[in-house]
């Protein structure tokens, strides 16, 4: 990706989170990016093309963040306990100094509900987000790729939902119970019946 490139998307980005999808138009990316007029139609003809490259910035974003939580590149934990950590670390990080990011992200998701362009194009990322996770579940036990990917939709359901509710409730309890018992869950599921 071009420095500019990532510079508009990253402005964008900063603009979804602190305005909403509404204000997301190529001028106000321009001028938040400090670029010149037309950098980002330039870039991004249509304003679905502006929303599908934020998506994949922020997908982009989260695995380097993930990766760098890790201590690794390839951000593959070694064990439960490493998995649990990096989540945790993940679902505070992503519900405190990462808020602008994370609720450009939500911004998304709501406005999804409304347009069906929109809906397909997270649920492109959102699929790469799973098998990611159903990669790593499987590295750790899950039985067959039919348990890591069920469990992976619902390790990403549940992590969305504790952002959510971190993000608007006003607490912040410690999520790593909850996580815990989700990769209980997940990597032995005769034992969580």
């Amino acid at each position: 990706m071009t420095d500019k490139r990532t510079t508009v998307l990253d402005a964008a980005i900063e603009l979804l989170g602190t305005e909403g999808l509404r204000a997301l138009t190529h001028r106000r990316v321009d001028s938040i990016a400090d670029v010149p007029a037309g950098s980002t139609s330039n870039y991004f003809r249509t304003r679905q093309a502006l929303v599908e490259g934020v998506l994949d910035r922020l997908l982009e974003r989260d695995r380097v963040d993930v990766a760098a939580r890790a201590g690794a590149a390839s951000a593959a934990p070694r064990d439960e306990r490493e998995l649990e950590d990096l989540l945790c670390g993940y679902v505070l990080f992503a519900t405190d100094s990462d808020t602008v990011r994370t609720r450009a992200r939500f911004a998304m998701f709501v406005e999804a509900m409304a347009v069906p362009e929109l809906r397909a194009a997270v649920e492109i990322r959102r699929s790469e987000l799973r098998a990611w996770g159903a990669a790593m579940l499987a590295d750790l036990g899950a039985d067959g790729p039919g348990e890591s990917d069920a469990g992976a939709r619902l390790l990403v359901d549940y992590l969305d939902g504790v952002i959510l509710h971190r993000l608007t409730s006003g607490s912040d309890p410690d999520p790593r119970e909850g996580i815990r018992r989700i990769l209980e869950a997940v990597l032995r599921p005769q034992h969580a019946r």
